[in-house]
């Protein structure tokens, strides 16, 4: 099933959260475990009903704007081996905003869309300032004839400071919108922190494509982030002790999506 069959309907995103790539302060030394560990998080997330994941190299650091050439690599590998293990859609995000590696690393493994995380907006990151990249990331889709990959696009992200002081959270979505997003994601502060409800319903009353929580879904707010989003990226959550460098929880999991499913009983 694509993507945009599943975006009737609430949708729930799993993270695919790599362990540290090589060429990283963390890296283990061992690829096969970064792969295994990848495709045995996505077989428990496809196994306990999400709809979609997203496979990104969260725990490299200190984090850059742009991938190293090793990271790239590495990153294909992985998500090779994820999207050839399982059935569902999957996305790619090249943290913290490369997004021409995202969509090569896409194109190359026929994946169904990817993050954006800085897409109109300038912010400021510990990795220094990030300038919006909505032209080129749709003249590079143009040039690849990838148009069927589609672009999930935060507004104010996570992690991040505007440069742009008391932007309105609505003109960064409108402005996304405008530019070419096929979705909007709205986040919390960092990882973990949920989007707001009272943010997500302000984007979701202007916006005309989906509107998806970024951060922070849980147990105990999945229903009344759901009541206004049209889906949610879930990740810290589902996770053993709630850490993003522990693998996937599949108890947490199904407990998460038997709630979900209310929405389409």
């Amino acid at each position: 099933m694509k993507l945009n069959d599943l975006l009737t309907r609430k949708t729930i995103i799993g993270m695919v959260h790599c362990l540290p790539l090589p060429g990283t302060r963390n890296y283990s030394g061992s690829m096969q475990q970064i792969i295994d560990r990848a495709v045995a998080d996505a077989t428990i997330l496809e196994a306990a009903g999400v709809d979609a994941l997203i496979v990104e190299n969260t725990n490299d650091s200190p984090v850059a704007i742009d991938l190293d050439t090793e990271q790239t690599t590495t990153l294909t590998v992985i998500s090779s081996n994820v999207k050839n293990n399982i059935s569902i859609p999957v996305g790619i995000d090249a943290a913290f905003c490369d997004y021409k590696a995202g969509l090569a690393i896409a194109y190359a493994i026929d994946a169904d869309f990817i993050r954006v995380p800085v897409f109109t907006d300038t912010i400021v990151t510990s990795a220094g300032i990030i300038f919006p990249c909505a032209r080129e990331v749709i003249k590079y889709r143009k040039a690849l004839e990838a148009e069927n990959i589609l672009l999930f696009c935060d507004v104010q992200v996570k992690s991040s400071y505007p440069l742009v002081h008391n932007l309105p959270l609505e003109d960064s979505a409108l402005m996304a919108q405008s530019n070419g997003a096929d979705t909007i994601i709205v986040t919390g502060s960092r990882t973990g922190v949920s989007s707001s409800t009272e943010e997500l319903d302000r984007v979701k009353q202007i916006a005309k494509i989906p509107v998806f929580s970024g951060s922070g879904l849980n147990l105990d707010n999945v229903t009344s982030i759901l009541e206004i989003a049209d889906g949610a990226i879930v990740g810290s959550a589902l996770k053993k002790d709630g850490l993003l460098i522990n693998p996937i929880d599949k108890e947490k999991t199904l407990q998460l999506m038997e709630i979900v499913k209310r929405f389409d009983a």
